[in-house]
């Protein structure tokens, strides 16, 4: 076994334990749930038993999580830059652990748009937060102020738009991978006030 192999050997079993721990399970607890005996999971959390990957299995159902995160190496890549669309006034993230999704900044200064035909329609999901300002959010025939630290989540399905109200505003959100790919269908028709553009330069 390398040193990496030891060092996320360790890192499991200590996940394991923190996560019985943070769920406010006993030891007992978690070995019924995950049918295996209490000295099995305790000599597993201390080390002194090999991790084998059918038990992995079983313990990352049990503590609500799959066997993916249980094992990944979180190591590298904590931090990540932004990509800059200065075009568009947006920065953009990618989500590692779901690379459909996406963040993204922008500043708003236009109002949301007066005619229904410039809302947009698509399949997926938005979340927003407002970071600074108001925001309007038009959704079908209702009217949203959204102030500041104030979040929404809606479905796209719905025509929707976003712009700003009484001076500029600065928005953060976060798109599912339909909703993403329904920007960057529409990405070349939106005009200025209109909702996120995650498939615009940055993406």
């Amino acid at each position: 076994m390398t040193q990496n192999d030891g060092e996320l050997d360790s890192l499991v079993r200590k996940r394991i334990r923190a996560l019985r721990v943070a769920q406010g399970w006993s030891l007992e607890e978690l070995a019924t749930r995950a049918n295996v005996s209490q000295s099995t999971l305790s000599r597993i959390e201390n080390g002194q038993r090999r991790l084998a990957l059918d038990q992995l299995v079983t313990l990352a159902r049990a503590l609500d999580t799959s066997l993916d995160q249980l094992v990944e190496n979180a190591s590298d890549d904590v931090i990540t830059s932004p990509m800059i669309d200065a075009a568009h006034g947006m920065m953009r993230w990618p989500v590692k652990g779901d690379p459909g999704m996406s963040v993204v900044r922008q500043r708003m200064t236009e109002p949301p748009p007066d005619n229904p035909s410039r809302m947009r329609a698509h399949p997926g999901r938005e979340w927003l937060v407002v970071l600074s300002g108001t925001a309007i959010l038009m959704l079908g025939h209702r009217r949203f102020r959204v102030e500041t630290n104030q979040a929404a989540e809606f479905p796209t399905m719905l025509p929707h738009a976003i712009g700003a109200e009484g001076g500029p505003c600065e928005i953060l959100g976060i798109f599912d991978r339909d909703a993403r790919r329904g920007h960057q269908r529409d990405g070349g028709s939106k005009g200025v006030g209109d909702d996120f553009e995650p498939g615009g330069p940055c993406s």
